[in-house]
């Protein structure tokens, strides 16, 4: 079996792989009937020369590799036919700006892989960037704030070189007296409170956050049960909503009306209520004037969130009066980070993260039958140009006419 790490060719350019040139030997060292080879790059974070260097072929052609591994969405004129291929392809949505992408894996017969789809037999997921997604997100809200209120200024992430160098420079400020909210319970939740911890913002329950004052910043993170309950009164299950959120509503202007910087670390699934609406922020009593949105649905559960924002320009403001975005220092405005590629802006540690987790859980479905049927459940389409039972809600999305 002939794995390749291919290019990544999608703009703007993504600097991340799935594997660090440690990782990658680790893989060969527990897999001796693994083959890897590497597609040259000059934009990746790790040079040729470090794979190079490790024994591994780095080549302009991979297409002998039986497995094609990348991160962002392959242009469809790359594609190389009757290959097994492992990206995010932003497709199990219904997304319409990658419908031509999906057919185009069918017509090529294309084994298709997305990370999105590797998961558990529960449904979890077992790998993805989503800690480093929360790690950059807490961060630029926190620089949002600095820069808005002339507090401090924090430098970009992508300007530093890891992880370390970011607590390095958080250990430079001080949070004023602010009250933060952080929904989820994810790897991105938790990505998130280790920057809120690592300032030393205390975490406190719902109920002291709901009710009390303090003189120093605070943090409470809130679970789906916390900020959307039963439509009928009745007690709320978690896994009932996961299952069908149909029944429920939102329970999340109570937090409002405590929180200055909200941090929407949650996943938003199909039909769950929006957490707070346009009519929900021209509140009187809606206090958040400061959203980290990492989750980054447009026009969806976040209201401020009217567009994604990016890496060059992550800040803008929404007026809740007019419904209208404004300068993200405007008067009355509430404050929106919306970057919806923040592990771009750490792509070292983002990849050797990823990495550890793909050769723990994926690879070795390719040399053990996939015991554990890992392969069967994350597999989008068949060689045969067909979508996998799974997946079969997609086949009037790949039928539509445009």
């Amino acid at each position: 079996m002939k794995f390749a790490i291919i290019k990544e060719r999608k703009n703007p350019p993504d600097r991340r792989v799935v594997f660090s040139p440690e990782t990658l030997e680790e893989a060969r060292s527990h897999f001796p009937d693994a083959e890897f080879v590497v597609e040259s790059s000059d934009i990746r974070v790790f040079p040729d020369e470090a794979y190079a260097k490790l024994g591994f072929d780095v080549i302009d052609d991979v297409s002998d590799a039986d497995v094609m591994i990348g991160v962002k969405e392959v242009p469809i004129e790359n594609l190389i036919p009757n290959k097994k291929y492992f990206y995010f392809s932003h497709t199990i949505k219904k997304q319409p700006y990658n419908r031509k992408l999906l057919k185009a894996m069918l017509e090529k017969n294309i084994e298709m892989y997305d990370h999105e789809t590797i998961v558990r037999q529960s449904g979890a997921r077992l790998i993805g960037f989503g800690r480093y997604a929360g790690l950059v997100g807490a961060y630029n809200g926190f620089r949002a704030l600095g820069l808005r209120d002339n507090l401090f200024d924090l430098p970009k992430v992508e300007t530093l070189a890891d992880l370390n160098e970011v607590k390095t420079e958080l250990d430079k400020i001080t949070i004023p007296n602010i009250k933060i909210l952080l929904t989820g319970t994810g790897k991105v939740a938790y990505g998130a409170k280790e920057i809120l911890d690592h300032l030393g913002i205390k975490e406190i329950s719902d109920a002291l956050y709901l009710t009390s004052q303090f003189t120093e910043p605070v943090y409470v993170m809130a679970d789906v049960m916390e900020y959307a309950k039963r439509k009928d009164g009745k007690v709320g299950d978690k896994y009932e909503f996961y299952e069908d959120p149909t029944g429920y509503e939102s329970n999340f202007m109570p937090y409002a009306k405590e929180t200055d910087y909200f941090i929407a670390g949650h996943f938003y699934g199909n039909n769950a209520p929006y957490l707070f609406t346009r009519e929900d922020a021209k509140h009187a009593d809606f206090k958040i004037n400061l959203v980290a949105d990492i989750s980054c649905d447009i026009d969806g559960p976040v209201a401020s969130t009217i567009r994604p924002s990016t890496i060059a320009d992550p800040f803008y403001g929404y007026d809740p009066q007019t419904e209208k975005e404004v300068a993200f220092d405007a008067k009355g405005a509430i404050t929106v980070m919306a970057v919806d590629n923040l592990p771009c802006e750490l792509p070292k540690d983002a990849s050797e993260g990823f990495g550890e987790t793909f050769v723990e859980h994926v690879i070795p479905a390719f040399f053990n039958n996939d015991a554990k049927g890992i392969l069967k459940r994350a597999r989008i389409t068949n060689k045969d140009g067909q979508l996998t039972e799974r997946f079969s809600y997609l086949q009037d999305y790949v039928d539509s006419v445009e």
